[in-house]
């Protein structure tokens, strides 16, 4: 039986605390580290709340979860479920530290299923996430993949599935 184990990865951003906090945690617009998704929660941004990213037309509810820290500026932990695949959640942690004159950003993914789609969905995507934080930090714009991922959004919406619709993912 394969047991559950954690995937971490650190990036230093050279930007304040913050800054890649307050980008991180932003609910009213596309976010183009979480492929274009948009983060929306019951009840504002806050642990014990319940959240969904949801695509930028706001059609199509890509992940759900529960907010299970909310510290700040420095730890934002959530349980993460995506919903095109029926598997147990894990757990998300961004971590932020002041370290070398900016912000060391840590993504740390706990509960994987060694093997899972979700695990490797989660694994590959973590590059990703940090890479166009940086840039969108540092920058004000993110990498040319995050770019790409936000022209794109709209033709991958429409590739949904119907169990995605929002109205079938409340929060």
């Amino acid at each position: 039986m394969n047991s559950a184990t954690t995937q971490i990865n650190r990036v230093l951003i050279r930007a304040p605390k913050e800054t890649v906090w307050n980008t991180l945690v932003k609910t009213d617009e596309a976010l183009p580290f979480f492929f274009g998704a948009v983060c929306e929660t019951s009840d504002g941004m806050r642990a014990d709340v319940n959240y969904r990213m949801v695509s930028a037309n706001r059609k199509v509810a890509m992940v759900v979860g529960r907010v299970l820290r909310f510290e700040p500026p420095d730890v934002y932990s959530h349980t993460f479920r995506m919903t095109n695949i029926d598997e147990p959640p894990v757990t998300v942690t961004y971590t932020l530290t002041e370290k070398d004159g900016g912000t060391e950003f840590e993504l740390r993914i706990d509960d994987l299923v060694p093997g899972s789609k979700l695990a490797k969905e989660m694994v590959s995507s973590q590059g990703f996430i940090a890479k166009n934080l940086k840039s969108l930090c540092e920058t004000g714009r993110p990498a040319f993949s995050g770019r790409m991922v936000g022209w794109l959004g709209p033709v991958f919406t429409r590739f949904a599935g119907k169990s995605q619709a929002i109205a079938n993912w409340p929060i």
